[in-house]
């Protein structure tokens, strides 16, 4: 069986492009949208696609919904190309659940449900009993009466993943989905989720949370700037890295402190972040915190954490996806300063650069 035949979905160098527009509402060149991306995902897989705001993710999902065509390059959606998506055939397999709202505030939920299956070729007892299942499963069978308009934003969002796998869909798209929940709701989110792919569903997830990929995905793409920087396993990705992550706020660093540390042992990748009031982050991967601390304040000698130009806070953690991410990539997933270059004498951090241009 080839790739094509076996993946619910595949994208070869897909390329879209927005139009950027003038000032009088023209449209004047392009703004960014996505590179060369390609991607696949089998039936039964959940892939994430990790990035900042702005990183193409949204992108990826409405060609692959079929919103917005491939300006070049290949993606195909069960098998068939994107441009057959809008068919009913193909349509009635995919179940999308964006950022934005797209319920009818006026209907009730109920209503709503059953809209929803009758488009998609549902009705009689099987639509009735896969409402009643989902909205027992939501914890919604007391609002089955309630106007959308009257629920939470937590319960509005559960309508819509409950509207988006009503018809069993083979390929569910899902852009920043717990964005906003509530605890309660971001459980019951999950637990449909979880039912969902026991039941062979492909999902392709968008999202910039860290621990909502590592627990739902089988493999995360990295993206930024439109492009695929490197797709893997959360544990092969976090596997890379040493083991623990320090990220040390200097006020006035010394001019060669990132050489310095990359020469220490036991040092992986070093990069650092210059902060607009003259301060610096340093991003370190070590294998042992303890061990690497006593010889940072050593380094910091006169400079040390009471001096006006030392040390002026440590963070350390065991090594995350986020971290991942950030060594790969350069750019942090939340908004933090302007990044500066990997220090190229480490080679952990040079093939991290390496794999940024790739």
């Amino acid at each position: 069986m080839s790739d094509t035949d076996s993946s619910a979905l595949r994208l070869a160098g897909a390329t879209y492009r927005h139009p950027a527009p003038t000032s009088d509402g023209g449209d004047e060149g392009v703004s960014r949208g996505v590179e060369d991306v390609s991607l696949s995902v089998a039936a039964g897989e959940v892939l994430g696609l990790l990035g900042p705001n702005g990183s193409g993710k949204s992108t990826v999902l409405s060609l692959v919904a079929g919103f917005l065509q491939p300006q070049s390059g290949v993606v195909e959606v069960l098998g068939a190309p994107v441009s057959a998506a809008a068919s009913p055939a193909v349509r009635r397999r995919l179940g999308v659940v964006f950022q934005d709202a797209s319920i009818d505030p006026m209907m009730t939920v109920g209503e709503t449900l059953r809209l929803h299956g009758r488009l998609f070729g549902l009705g009689g007892a099987r639509l009735r009993g896969q409402i009643d299942v989902l909205l027992a499963r939501m914890g919604l069978s007391d609002r089955a009466g309630d106007r959308v308009e009257t629920l939470s934003g937590g319960l509005r969002r559960r309508v819509e993943l409950a509207r988006a796998v009503l018809h069993e869909p083979a390929l569910l798209l899902l852009d920043e989905p717990s964005l906003g929940l509530d605890p309660d709701s971001r459980s019951a989110l999950w637990d449909l989720l979880d039912g969902v792919r026991a039941e062979g569903a492909a999902m392709l997830l968008a999202t910039n949370d860290v621990g909502e990929a590592e627990r739902a995905c089988d493999r995360v793409a990295f993206l930024q700037a439109g492009r695929v920087v490197t797709t893997g396993t959360p544990s092969d990705l976090r596997r890379a890295l040493r083991h623990d992550s320090v990220r040390v706020e200097w006020r006035t660093a010394p001019a060669d402190v990132e050489s310095r540390l990359a020469a220490m042992t036991g040092v992986g990748a070093v990069r650092a972040a210059r902060l607009a009031d003259g301060g610096t982050t340093l991003h370190v991967t070590v294998d042992d915190a303890s061990a690497f601390v006593p010889a940072l304040f050593a380094l910091a000698g006169s400079n040390g954490s009471n001096g006006p130009g030392g040390i002026a806070g440590i963070r350390i953690r065991e090594s995350t996806l986020e971290d991942a991410y950030f060594q790969q990539v350069g750019v942090p997933l939340q908004g933090e300063p302007l990044l500066g270059e990997p220090l190229q004498g480490s080679t952990e951090a040079a093939a991290a650069a390496n794999g940024r241009h790739s």
